[in-house]
């Protein structure tokens, strides 16, 4: 029988080595950092569950967790709260969805010392605004004009940050050289004759793509590293200099796109993609309200990427410095909604349950009960799974 470790290294195995070093340390921080870092665990033993509660297709995001919603730049450039990382997206039962999102809940409220209580009331309070928006059939959405109590004052300071303010932070004190700095944290060096490649890349994809403005020439090139579950991909940061205006500069990342990690494990006839990066993006278009700013693919050395403007790495909402259960109640709601909003978007294409059928399976009872319990069970797998890893990893 394959042990916990044997497993994450089997999956890891196709990615740089010397990136997934630094996954496996992020890893042993904590059980909630653990769980972000190993969905494909999530799924291998979801498939081994009997009885699961049954429910509608939908498109998901995947890998839902709590730090897996955030703001970003949207393509008419204003500031968005929404679902954002769809590496893993695909059709699947909407319960997944919901399992995953419930999960994390139970694990993080841990790892945060909260009171098991609050956790099982917080998981029903998600649980039972999803319902709510669900049933109504339609989608909603969350900017600055539209949010209320701890999420509108996170988009406030997000919308009053600006450009220049993160390209100042990522250039440091080489700003005068038009060179991101390299702290060998979250940016690294890329060798020389890739860094070429690359830069040689971009300016030609930047020439002739129309999906971009292409006032733009490119500066300078790192390596990225960001999030915990994607750590050991091919993620690289651009900062590209306006041609008209001299001040002006713009953070793009190049992030490699691979095989989702539900898809062993996910019996459901999925469309035809062209490539990950394909099936990335659409399903982004069709789950949010607004798609991130300058998104799209492009290949190079043979790898799909996912192109789009670079969003500050920052920007989650941080459950620990939330005063109190009002606070946790109202962020945890417009997730919720969020989630279902997402569903209702994206009903009714290549296979998804039409809208009639997801606002009919909310209105049926009995299934909450079982996901509920399914969270809170395998919650407790994940701390013993986390524990065997720190011991094992040393």
């Amino acid at each position: 029988m394959e042990t916990i470790i044997d497993r994450i290294k089997k999956f890891n195995a196709p990615l740089i080595p010397d990136m997934v070093e630094l996954k496996y340390k992020a890893m042993k921080q904590n059980a909630f950092r653990f769980f972000r870092g190993t969905c494909h665990l999530f799924y291998e033993d979801l498939q081994q569950v009997k009885n699961f509660p049954p429910s509608p297709l939908a498109w998901i995001c995947g890998d839902l967790h709590l730090e897996n919603f955030g703001s970003y730049k949207g393509n008419n450039r204003l500031v968005y709260f929404d679902l954002n990382d769809f590496d893993e997206s695909m059709l699947a039962p909407l319960n997944w969805e919901l399992a995953r999102v419930l999960t994390s809940i139970y694990v993080a409220f841990d790892v945060l010392q909260l009171k098991k209580a609050l956790a099982d009331e917080m998981a029903t309070l998600f649980l039972n605004q999803y319902i709510e928006r669900l049933k109504t059939g339609k989608a909603g959405s969350i900017d600055p004009r539209t949010a209320q109590g701890t999420v509108r004052d996170f988009l406030n300071t997000v919308k009053k940050r600006t450009e220049k303010e993160l390209i100042k932070k990522i250039m440091g004190t080489a700003h005068k050289k038009l060179t991101i700095e390299i702290d060998n944290v979250l940016h690294f060096k890329i060798k020389p004759k890739l860094k070429d490649a690359l830069i040689s890349h971009v300016t030609d994809w930047l020439k002739n793509t129309k999906s971009w403005p292409n006032n733009y020439i490119v500066r300078d090139a790192a390596f990225r590293v960001a999030g915990t579950g994607s750590i050991g991909l091919k993620r690289y940061m651009f900062l590209l200099q306006s041609i008209k205006n001299k001040d002006s500069f713009l953070l793009v990342e190049m992030k490699q796109a691979t095989r989702s990690s539900l898809a062993p494990y996910n019996k459901i006839a999925q469309p035809h993609w062209d490539s990950d990066g394909e099936r990335i993006i659409t399903n982004k278009y069709r789950m949010q309200n607004i798609s991130p700013a300058l998104l799209s693919t492009t290949v190079f050395k043979q790898d799909t990427y996912v192109f789009q403007e670079m969003q500050p790495y920052a920007d989650r909402i941080r459950f620990e410095l939330l005063a109190d259960n009002k606070d946790l109640t109202a962020v945890l709601s417009d997730m919720a909604r969020l989630t279902a909003s997402a569903q209702l978007r994206s009903s009714g294409i290549q296979g998804s349950a039409i809208n009639d059928e997801l606002t009919d399976f909310a209105k049926h009872k009995g299934w909450q009960k079982g996901l509920l319990a399914y969270a809170n069970q395998y919650a407790v797998q994940v701390k013993a799974d986390y524990k065997a890893y720190v011991a094992s990893i040393g």
